[in-house]
């Protein structure tokens, strides 16, 4: 079971790809992460400034994720592809790595609600976790403080109007060629409710489509 998740930002790809990890135990793959973990500064202040590395140090990151898993072990994977030149390196990926495709969920959103998510929300830097004021259902039990290890929260510094409108405009013009370049592999969901009725929909599509097999 291998998934691609896909979403303009803040759609909640980050959150829902955690939830299908744990319900399916599958490998969770944020290219965001694997990123930022490199400890790299440059790539530190490209990601900042909203912007993206090359498609050459991505795949060549991305790859080398995946040679370290078990051939048995499926994925879900977020932040990748963000363009065809992406995809279609992703896709001879998989082929050298013996692996499926598997298939694409694409998480819908309007524009205005995808802004509130990114512009107020708040990160814990020890487990993950993430919050917003703005709404009730992510709103953090006391102020600041993590609900699930008590750790101070904080904000990214790319978590801000200027870097949206940047990734959404790159979205727009990058990405969703990718979503009609899979368009026979693709599911759309709404995510613009709560996490939870997002997960309620993706389980149906997972369901519907490995149930089958």
């Amino acid at each position: 079971m291998n998934i691609i998740l896909m979403a303009p930002p803040a759609a909640g790809k980050g959150t829902q790809a955690k939830r299908i990890s744990n319900k399916y135990h599958l490998e969770h793959i944020s290219t965001g992460d694997l990123l930022r973990n490199l400890n790299d500064e440059k790539i530190n202040e490209l990601l900042a400034e909203g912007k993206f590395v090359s498609d050459e140090l991505i795949t060549e990151i991305l790859e080398n994720h995946l040679k370290s898993l078990p051939r048995e072990k499926g994925f879900v994977i977020d932040g990748f592809p963000r363009n065809k030149a992406q995809a279609i390196a992703y896709e001879n990926m998989l082929k050298r790595l013996n692996r499926e495709l598997g298939i694409v969920i694409v998480l819908d959103i309007d524009k205005s609600v995808a802004l509130k998510r990114i512009v107020h929300r708040l990160i814990c830097p020890n487990c993950g976790a993430v919050f917003n004021d703005m709404f009730p259902d992510t709103k953090a039990k006391e102020a600041g403080i993590c609900d699930n290890c008590s750790h101070k929260l904080i904000k990214r510094e790319d978590d801000t109007e200027e870097t949206y409108e940047k990734r959404y405009q790159i979205y727009l013009e990058q990405t969703e060629p990718v979503i009609n370049y899979f368009k026979e592999k693709v599911y759309h969901v709404d995510s613009s409710i709560n996490a939870d009725y997002t997960f309620e929909q993706i389980e149906k599509i997972i369901g519907g489509v490995y149930d089958k097999h």
